[in-house]
């Protein structure tokens, strides 16, 4: 349960604000079908994670013992730093809309979660736990929890939230993390 629930809790905090949460906003705005935006980022997230907790078990087990926590933590250290820093804008063709939501969110997602802050969490996470599927299925809850809310309210959920201080507070989950994990080494 653990495992689940610190994939969940960090790559939602993570997502905040990311790239990713920006793009299901412009993708809202532009397809109606939201439950089609919504499968595709599920199938994009499913498949990117997957791939990504199962090359962080492969990692961990490659690497002598000896090293691998203290890696471990301190990549937990710079990824808590690096979610101060705000991603850009992307905006998202019109010529993707002849595809379709599901397909369109599906490549679009599975293409911006590519060496992504969320991404290299769940490598991360799945070096730490060694659990492919617990990490996989909470960091795909996670994406879920920050990008379905985005999809449904955006315009109006963003008024309300200051993602400065949800940015300090993923932050703070990160580095946090990672001091503990130094600290117990």
């Amino acid at each position: 349960m653990e495992v689940f629930l610190t994939s969940t809790v960090t790559v939602t905090l993570a997502e905040i604000g990311d790239k990713t949460q920006l793009l299901s906003l412009l993708l809202a705005a532009r397809f109606r079908n939201k439950g089609a935006l919504i499968l595709g980022i599920l199938a994009a997230t499913l498949l990117n994670h997957g791939l990504s907790a199962w090359f962080g078990q492969w990692l961990s087990n490659s690497f002598s013992s000896e090293y691998l926590p203290w890696l471990v933590n301190i990549s937990f250290i710079v990824v808590g730093l690096w979610l101060l820093v705000p991603d850009k804008d992307e905006a998202v063709s019109s010529k993707y809309d002849s595809y379709g939501a599901f397909l369109v969110a599906f490549v679009l997602f599975f293409i911006a979660e590519i060496g992504d802050k969320t991404q290299i969490a769940t490598v991360l996470l799945g070096a730490q736990y060694q659990s492919v599927f617990w990490v996989t299925v909470g960091t795909t809850l996670g994406m879920l929890i920050a990008n379905v809310p985005v999809i449904y309210a955006g315009n109006a959920l963003l008024k309300r939230i200051s993602l400065n201080t949800v940015r300090a507070i993923a932050a703070f989950v990160f580095v946090s993390l990672g001091i503990y994990g130094l600290v117990t080494i």
